[in-house]
């Protein structure tokens, strides 16, 4: 009896380790937190211990897999195994993170699992800074659920999808979500190389292999050694390197163009097209046992016509990075109604294209409409109502004049002062939700200023 009141409680336990921490059982509600979990994300445990995961991690009445997210919590009940997932976490205040979590099933004395344990660990600051699929959107989060279940695995991935639609984005998120984050990423683009450059550029090649081979040269299997090669447009191969590239996929070896010896390599390969692969293996112009090999695990990355949600948050990312586009965040509603009633052909390159020039051609002054589609036979010239979708409708009627001073106060109010949720609320993203806070605070500061004067 007395060793039984020894024994040290769950609740003490976790505090030892260094990792912010919950406890979480079947019903989705949580029953310990640590104090590192406390420390990470304003949560006090008292303020979590008793609340579902999802109503703390994504302010949200639903499991996060409703919306599209792998759900650690679901996969750790119903296979029994650890799993690791990258998920959109907010803290206490509203602010929204990228967060890595490691969840493992606990058991009771007859084996059964009775709890999942869940480390939260912030990703660094540097793979914040990598290239982020950027969205919320439902085909968005379905995409991430896929690419989070196979990125830690060592299977071949085949990324199809228009052109534009950021098939090398998803390569490098695969990458980065990876064991093989140390090691390279190698791109290649098929599409833009002649027959013997592909051959060349991918096992490289021996001196005086052909005509101007001064020296041996390394191909990019060889530079992604460890690490991931994507090859982007393998429709473009040509069949003699199909056969030489299927050899490279099964035996984990290369042979330099003009050498005589193997070489062995370790590299996670990940294709990607905009063609038809089994019609061109009906054609006979791709070879059908390669087209298995590469369709192990085949994804598709939506178009951008099918997550238009995103296309406010693409917005505000895209001007971020172009150079004087910061200063018109955040957009106007009638701008964003330009934006969102326009079909994308060209997928989220045309969207980052069309707000380039849309900068340029704004100059000092403000961004209106016909900047947007300068010089296309502009789709202000379609009427609206054969433009709109219903599902565009839905979109511009969530966002068309919600963004207003007191808008943003109400929202503010509503969420208690979460930003995040305010953000969702508005139908904003919450980086564009700061720059309007920044604004009335800078009005109000002017509107001070003068009463002083």
């Amino acid at each position: 009896m007395e060793q039984e009141r020894d024994k040290p409680r769950c609740d003490q336990v976790i505090e030892i380790l260094p990792d912010p921490l919950v406890i979480i059982d079947s019903d989705y509600r949580i029953v310990s937190a640590n104090r590192r979990y406390s420390e990470a994300f304003g949560w006090s445990p008292e303020a979590v211990v008793g609340r579902r995961c999802h109503e703390v991690s994504h302010q949200s009445d639903q499991p996060c897999s409703r919306h599209g997210e792998h759900c650690p919590l679901e996969a750790v009940f119903g296979e029994g195994q650890a799993v690791q997932v990258i998920h959109v976490h907010y803290d206490a205040e509203g602010h929204e993170e990228r967060v890595r979590l490691q969840a493992s099933p606990i058991h009771d004395e007859a084996g059964n699992i009775r709890y999942m344990g869940e480390v939260v660990q912030p990703l660094p600051e540097a793979e914040e800074r990598t290239t982020p699929l950027i969205g919320r959107s439902r085909p968005l989060m379905r995409l991430v659920g896929l690419l989070q279940r196979v990125a830690p695995t060592r299977t071949t991935v085949l990324l199809l999808g228009g052109s534009g639609v950021g098939k090398e984005c998803v390569a490098h998120y695969l990458h980065q979500h990876s064991e093989r984050v140390q090691a390279p990423f190698v791109v290649v683009d098929c599409g833009t190389l002649g027959e013997s450059l592909i051959e060349s550029e991918l096992f490289g090649h021996e001196k005086g292999a052909f005509t101007g081979a001064a020296g041996r040269k390394k191909g990019l299997f060889e530079t992604a050694h460890g690490g991931t090669l994507f090859i982007d447009e393998i429709g473009e191969l040509p069949l003699a390197l199909q056969t030489k590239l299927l050899r490279a996929l099964e035996t984990g070896t290369i042979r330099r163009l003009g050498g005589n010896d193997y070489q062995r390599v370790d590299v996670r390969v990940v294709a990607a097209t905009n063609r038809d692969l089994g019609a061109m293996v009906e054609a006979g112009e791709f070879r059908a046992d390669l087209y298995y090999r590469l369709s192990a695990f085949p994804v598709e990355v939506p178009d951008l016509a099918e997550r238009k949600d995103d296309i406010p948050a693409l917005a505000d990312h895209f001007l971020s990075r172009i150079e004087g586009g910061d200063r018109f965040l955040p957009l106007g509603p009638e701008l964003l109604e330009t934006l969102l009633i326009h079909d994308y052909p060209g997928n989220v390159r045309e969207l980052r294209n069309i707000l380039e020039r849309a900068v340029i051609l704004a100059g000092d002054g403000p961004m209106r409409p016909e900047h947007l589609f300068a010089g296309e036979g502009t789709r202000s010239d379609i009427p609206r109502a054969a433009a709109a979708t219903a599902e565009t409708d839905r979109l511009l009627e969530r966002r068309r004049g919600r963004v207003d001073a007191e808008a943003v106060r109400a929202a503010l109010r509503a969420c208690d002062g979460h930003r995040g949720q305010a953000a969702e609320q508005l139908g904003i993203s919450e980086r564009t939700l700061y720059r309007y806070l920044r604004q009335l605070r800078g009005e109000n500061g002017a509107r001070s200023g003068t009463a002083a004067g």
